[in-house]
């Protein structure tokens, strides 16, 4: 995929020398944002990154945005203080001083959800899309956050770009407390809005029962799995069994809980 580099309109000098930055550390082209539209019609490229002026990062293409927001985790918060059941939040029964490994960052709201339950623990996450790493470690860093919970929460995460098959087995037994994994479904939701334009950057890459004993080698408490009722990713493994499943109805998404015995 080849890309270049650009800010939103009328940038100050400080967001052009970051793009410039950005630019030279990613090895390709930067362009000015007035000369954007002409150096396309010369060399087309299939995306660019965008910094705009209030310091956020961005990916542009075919008339889409990919852009980091908390907009979920805010969400699933209100709700679980709202009284209703969040069905990850229970399933990971924490203490508040958990290390956990989330192999499959995202947009990291679930990270961000859970970093708020963690008193002294911290969240690791592994996103192996170097385009996604970018774009979310950036917001993570730079987003103007609206509630100072968030702002505590992210100061918990840490991102490493990384695949996770190639992680998790070079991680000694017992480093984590719990593992936590939520592979792209089998069926994808176009209906979601905010994982659309992150789909052409995702990294496909389905897991298998190997990979689950993996996580349950660096586990010390559990592995916690994430799937859709209509995928089939719980029923094919062989050996592996779950202690609990649970999930909500209208949602059709279930969390299956592996206990290191």
């Amino acid at each position: 995929m080849t890309f270049i580099v650009t800010t939103s309109h009328k940038p100050d000098a400080k967001i052009a020398a970051r793009a410039k930055d950005l630019a030279a550390k990613l090895g390709v082209p930067y362009v000015s944002r007035r000369r954007l539209k002409d150096y396309l019609k010369l060399k087309p490229v299939d995306f660019y990154y965008v910094l705009d002026r209030n310091g956020q990062l961005s990916i542009s293409y075919d008339n889409q945005r990919f852009f980091f927001h908390p907009s979920m985790a805010k969400l699933r918060l209100k709700n679980f203080r709202d009284g209703q059941r969040d069905h990850l939040i229970e399933s990971l029964e924490l203490k508040g001083n958990e290390l956990i490994l989330d192999t499959t960052f995202g947009l990291g709201s679930e990270a961000i959800l859970m970093a708020h339950f963690l008193t002294q623990g911290k969240v690791i996450g592994l996103e192996a899309s170097p385009h996604i790493y970018r774009v979310v470690k950036h917001g993570l860093e730079h987003y103007p956050f609206q509630y100072q919970w968030m702002y505590d929460a992210v100061s918990k995460i840490i991102l490493i770009n990384a695949d996770l098959k190639k992680f998790i087995r070079k991680v000694a037994d017992g480093v984590y407390d719990i593992v936590y994994c939520d592979p792209m479904f089998e069926v994808p939701q176009y209906s979601s809005s905010s994982l659309n334009p992150l789909r052409p950057f995702a990294v496909y890459n389905p897991i298998n029962e190997e990979d689950v004993l993996e996580m349950l080698r660096i586990a010390k408490k559990r592995v916690v799995l994430k799937t859709r009722n209509t995928d089939s990713l719980f029923d094919s493994f062989k050996t592996i069994k779950f202690d609990r499943i649970s999930g909500g109805k209208s949602s059709g998404v279930l969390y299956g809980v592996i206990e290191k015995k």
